[in-house]
């Protein structure tokens, strides 16, 4: 129970609910055991005992007593299904503003199809538990405890000759338990993994289909649907093995029953009607206890199911804002790093080694180098996307943990190399870091971004509802989306992540020209691989391997033997040429 006690919080705060469904369940759980004693009454003293004139009052009785059952089944299915929706509606969305806060380096190992399915089935799991099983607990305790009662009433004996196969049964229910609980969150693991297979299938359709590799993926689903099958299967060898066996047992309590019962009843020590009273009793003990398995199932799902939701919700926030954080509105844009080391695990390379650098506020800083130098992995320290394992970083001389996470990454735009664009129109994608942007101002960044003349031409212009990711424009045309995004945020930093790689030489002319306006009065760190995006830059940076080698405006780094002066000649080794001949 201790998955329950620590998700406690989601569901407690609806407990009336949870009582109203609880208080129906003993209505019609006492109204269900006093069938058995109008039926005793019934047969022992109308049929057998000539009082007829008894029959229309136990008749209207028992027609009364189910029209109750049946208002009190209703409103406590109604009470109990309420209790479970609106505790897992707080839970999904404390799952997802979860999801929204917890840092980049989670992501690094997650998978998204299994994230879908936590957020779906796994809530989907522990909600149907909620509203049924807790209930369904319940009712079994309650309607075991009080049939063992009224038999006792009837005869001690027989009460314990027939329930002496329950602890056998009792014991094989637990036993089922604790083997189907590992086997269902076995289940729970193969199907975020089939989840996750079919999310990547579908997102990189292109890419499968430009390979020829249909028919890889088609056995690469096929090796997970076989293993959330081989999973399924032996969940079901579990039941198949553990549910006659507890029938059998359960079974040999009716035997014993009527064995010593008839011998009771041949004795005159039990009535006849006391004898089927009894066994409709029993029936009530024996079948909750072989549906306790029905129940141990469900709980062993909304267990595994919770135990992969605490996951998400008790994993670590290691960023976060600090108490007393500074809100500012805007920023002077001044930025130093001092000695910043970075490594992202353990037994990873360093990212970034011992790097120092101050730029002033309104500078345009270019960083080149190498895939895999640490470009990318500066930018990010910036915003505090990850933490530096050492060394300090500081904008305008404070340490970045004394901003708030709003505040500072309010004040840094991003243009990253891979441009993300969400199912919606172009104006709310525009405008998804300032929501309360004008129609003007988003216009007005379109066209810096060189966006606007390809907007217009669009059916609905700027109210043009895109595809999953963008899907019908070109990777220019959202890049340059994603370009006038970052404008609109109105970032005092500004950051462009290799932002002209998707376009060609003639638009990156056109988007440089409009940056070059843009950049103005902003501190702008400008990641490319192609010198032409940042020979224009106040300052270059060059890294290699995590490490600044060379530093310098294009002018002073060009005669200089190294990194940069080699990247020169490879990307302009046509114009040298020339120039040569």
């Amino acid at each position: 129970m201790e998955v329950f006690k620590k998700l406690k919080e989601y569901y407690w705060p609806y407990k009336r609910l949870f009582c109203v469904a609880i208080g129906m369940l003993i209505v019609t759980l006492i109204i269900t055991v006093s069938y058995p004693i109008i039926l005793q009454q019934t047969i022992d003293r109308v049929i057998t005992g000539g009082e007829y004139q008894l029959a229309v009052p136990l008749a209207m009785t028992f027609i009364g007593l189910m029209v109750i059952k049946g208002v009190a089944t209703y409103i406590g299915q109604y009470a109990g299904d309420m209790f479970g929706i609106k505790s897992v509606f707080e839970l999904r969305n404390s799952l997802y503003s979860k999801l929204q806060r917890l840092p980049f380096s989670y992501y690094d190992n997650a998978k998204t199809g299994d994230l879908m399915s936590r957020l779906t089935a796994d809530v989907e799991g522990f909600r149907f538990f909620l509203s049924f099983g807790f209930v369904e607990l319940s009712r079994i305790v309650f309607l075991v405890t009080v049939s063992i009662g009224v038999m006792l009433y009837y005869s001690v004996s027989l009460t314990i000759v027939s329930l002496l196969s329950m602890p056998l049964l009792v014991v094989a229910v637990m036993r089922f338990e604790k083997l189907v609980h590992p086997a269902f969150r076995g289940i729970r693991k193969s199907f975020g993994k089939l989840n996750t297979n079919v999310q990547e299938n579908i997102s990189g359709i292109n890419t499968v289909k430009s390979l020829s590799r249909e028919s890889f993926q088609t056995d690469k689903f096929n090796d997970s649907n076989g293993n959330y099958r081989d999973n399924y299967l032996d969940t079901t060898m579990i039941w198949a093995k553990y549910f006659p066996l507890m029938e059998f047992l359960g079974n040999v309590s009716i035997v014993f029953l009527f064995g010593y019962g008839g011998y009771l009843v041949m004795n005159d020590t039990l009535a006849v009607g006391e004898l089927v009273a009894f066994y409709s009793l029993l029936s009530y003990i024996i079948f909750p206890i072989m549906n306790l398995g029905f129940t141990v199932n469900l709980f062993s799902q909304s267990k595994a199911s919770g135990e992969r939701l605490l996951e998400i919700l008790e994993a670590p926030e290691p960023i976060k804002t600090k108490e007393h954080a500074i809100d500012v509105e805007s920023m002077e844009g001044e930025v130093l790093f001092d000695d910043v080391t970075m490594q992202y695990r353990e037994e990873d390379d360093v990212a970034l080694e011992n790097l120092s650098l101050h730029v002033t506020a309104g500078k345009k800083v270019g960083i080149i180098g190498a895939t895999g130098s640490g470009k990318t992995t500066f930018t990010q320290l910036l915003s505090r996307f990850y933490e530096p394992t050492d060394g300090t970083i500081l904008i305008d001389g404070k340490p970045l943990a004394d901003y708030s996470l709003n505040t500072l990454r309010r004040s840094i735009g991003y243009v990253l190399q891979e441009s993300f664009l969400f199912s919606s129109s172009i104006k709310a994608n525009i405008s998804y870091g300032r929501p309360e942007a004008t129609l003007e101002e988003i216009i007005e960044s379109a066209k810096r971004a060189n966006a606007h003349d390809f907007i217009m031409e669009l059916p609905k212009g700027y109210d043009t509802m895109l595809g999953e990711r963008g899907l019908g424009l070109s990777g220019g045309q959202k890049q340059r989306i994603a370009i006038a995004r970052a404008l609109c945020q109105n970032p005092t930093i500004l950051v462009l992540d290799d932002a002209t790689s998707a376009v060609d030489m003639k638009t990156e002319r056109h988007i440089q020209q409009a940056l070059e306006e843009v950049m103005k009065g902003r501190t702008t760190f400008i990641i490319a691989h192609r010198i032409s995006s940042v020979k224009h830059a106040d300052e270059i940076i060059v890294l290699d391997n995590g490490k600044m080698v060379a530093k310098g405006t294009h002018e002073s780094l060009i005669p200089q033997e190294g990194l940069y002066k080699r990247i020169y000649e490879i990307q302009y080794k046509d114009q040298l040429s020339a120039v040569n001949r």
